[in-house]
């Protein structure tokens, strides 16, 4: 059985049962908010199907510029949630001006510590200036850094600060080199796995909608970069999301 520690069944228009019934193998999945609107919607779903799903409250970088007046509804929610987040930087895109991206992270940051809940972080492009965030605020195996991208350099420095590191279909990509690379320097018992369902369908979906199914793909990629099976991988990344999230 597998976790999806990533998956915005809210972002999706297709029927989340559906998407469910079509994941036997996928014990339970956290829903992530990106803002307001989003999170209710994660806890909606919660309420509809809580064995099986968890949800997050947060706002996304790309939202950042919005804080000051999401930011206390949000922090409402969390105390619900599971989780804050999704929240943290996207300096590639840059939709919301970096100051802004800073300043709501490291409120987020102050959320998650105080509630003593875990906090899944959007490092794009900013793993400098989510490294320095984390050592100075909040860092440990309660931070999530999802869809994890970083190459060997980053990823000892992100390991060094006790995280867990969220895999997604870059780690089974063509391209994923850098990704892989990364992995194999992360010891497999810091990780999870995760679809971020609609987006980055793994091969061979690659052009299609994600789903929670395909979750189990991302473990195989990671099995073969570790040298283990996908049973052990399934083991080991469920039992850190049990953990993680207090299921």
């Amino acid at each position: 059985m597998w976790v999806d520690t990533h998956c915005h069944l809210q972002l999706d228009d297709r029927n989340p049962t559906d998407l469910l019934d079509g994941a036997p193998d996928v014990d339970w999945l956290v829903v992530p908010g990106v803002d307001i609107a989003s999170s209710m919607a994660a806890e909606a779903l919660s309420n509809v199907s809580p064995d099986r799903i968890k949800w997050s409250a947060g706002l996304h970088p790309h939202e950042a510029d919005s804080w000051p007046v999401q930011g206390g509804e949000i922090a409402e929610l969390a105390v619900r949630a599971a989780a804050v987040g999704e929240c943290g930087l996207d300096f590639y895109r840059n939709l919301s001006p970096r100051a802004a991206q800073i300043g709501a992270f490291h409120e987020q940051l102050e959320l998650a510590k105080a509630l003593g809940k875990p906090i899944i972080v959007h490092c794009r492009d900013a793993f400098a200036e989510v490294f320095a965030s984390l050592e100075s605020i909040f860092s440990g195996p309660d931070v999530v850094l999802h869809c994890w991208t970083g190459g060997p350099k980053w990823s000892r420095r992100f390991v060094d600060l006790g995280v867990t590191f969220s895999f997604a279909g870059p780690v089974a990509f063509e391209t994923g080199d850098t990704v892989r690379r990364g992995a194999a320097v992360i010891p497999p018992d810091r990780v999870m796995v995760e679809t971020d369902t609609p987006y980055l369908s793994p091969p061979p979906f690659r052009s299609e909608p994600n789903e929670p199914a395909r979750v189990s793909l991302v473990g195989a990629a990671l099995a073969d970069v570790w040298g283990l099976t996908v049973e052990e991988v399934a083991r080991l990344t469920t039992a850190r999301a049990t953990e993680v999230f207090r299921s």
